[in-house]
């Protein structure tokens, strides 16, 4: 018995290696379905475990703008009690809909007081490193929590 190739039969042949072949690169991620998508959640635009953190986190000061949209909370100047004669601004930016550290970027300002005014003054890089690390830190337990509930 002798197998003849006809055209009709390479063609689906080949159609049913190539589905094959990129079925098979599909297999290889590392995180389940669900874990993917609890990172991603975006019903404000941005990823909101991220949208939540940051709110949380510079809940000290008040806000001036907070767009859901843009990913973008910035607060009013805010002066510690404790500390009058320094007072901080911050901008918390959310770039991406995923939960990932390079999805955030927080600027502060710092002023002091001086001859009866504010100056300007500088900002510690650590300072902005932990409030990003405190943001990342709850984004993550905010998302923990979803995914055991």
């Amino acid at each position: 018995m002798t197998l003849r190739a006809t055209p009709n039969s390479l063609s689906r042949l080949l159609i049913g290696t190539a589905a094959v072949s990129m079925l098979a690169g599909c297999g290889g991620s590392d995180r389940p379905t669900s874990d993917l998508a609890a990172a991603q959640v975006t019903t404000i635009g941005v990823n909101s475990y991220l949208w939540r953190a940051s709110l949380d986190t510079v809940s000290f000061a008040p806000l001036l703008q907070a767009d859901s949209a843009g990913g973008v909370i910035v607060t009013a100047w805010y002066a510690n009690p404790t500390n009058p004669g320094e007072r901080v601004k911050m901008t918390v930016t959310i770039l991406d809909q995923d939960l990932r550290a390079d999805a955030l970027r927080v600027a502060a300002s710092r002023q002091v007081a001086q001859g009866g005014g504010w100056v300007d003054a500088p900002v510690q890089a650590a300072t902005v490193q932990k409030l990003e690390g405190i943001i990342l830190t709850k984004a993550r337990e905010l998302r923990r929590q979803s995914l055991s509930s």
